[in-house]
């Protein structure tokens, strides 16, 4: 079974909408894949528009996310999960096209992640730069290849994807450059 979670920020989801948001999730990852996976689904209302942002993730260990604006929950939830088909049709088609429909999990380990405010003026450049952390968790980094990380990153909205590369064992990662291309770090050990 998939565990679909639906919230909402400053507005209620009654049974209804969320009924139509679980029918729609499962019919949409069904035509892409036989196991079940995690969906996340947000609505928030701010003045007239509500945002629905939908993050699912995949049983290979990709994550998807899509979110779309509009005057009513059903039209920024339809717009978004019609974002987040056109993805996994994608990657679907980019899987059989390399030859390796990948149905196992991906391999990951847990990893800190730390948001460093960087406006404090108060610090004195003789005593070094110590940002303050203003957030700390948890995140999962993947052992991927690198055809595998450029696909995740181009599926996502994020600007670079850490990973472990699965050639080699070390970490790398793919960014996306201003001039609309990826880039790729893959540090030399010494």
């Amino acid at each position: 079974m998939m565990d679909i979670t639906i919230s909402g920020k400053n507005m209620e989801t009654g049974d209804a909408l969320k009924q139509h948001v679980q029918d729609s999730i499962l019919a949409m990852v069904e035509k892409y894949f036989e196991r079940a996976t995690n969906a996340q689904v947000v609505f928030t209302m701010e003045g007239s528009r509500v945002t629905a942002d939908c993050h699912i993730h995949l049983p290979t260990g990709l994550f998807l996310n899509s979110s779309h604006t509009a005057h009513d929950a059903y039209p920024s939830f339809d717009q978004a999960v019609e974002k987040l088909d056109k993805q996994l049709r994608r990657y679907k088609r980019r899987l059989k096209k390399h030859h390796h429909d990948r149905e196992e999990e991906l391999a990951h380990f847990a990893a800190q992640y730390h948001v460093l405010d960087t406006t404090n003026d108060e610090t004195d450049e003789t005593e070094g730069f110590d940002p303050l952390i203003v957030a700390d968790m948890e995140v999962q980094i993947m052992e991927l290849t690198v055809g595998e990380a450029v696909m995740q990153l181009e599926l996502s909205s994020k600007p670079a994807l850490m990973f472990r590369n699965a050639g080699h064992g070390g970490l790398n990662m793919v960014y996306r450059r201003d001039d609309g291309h990826v880039g790729w770090v893959d540090p030399k050990e010494h």
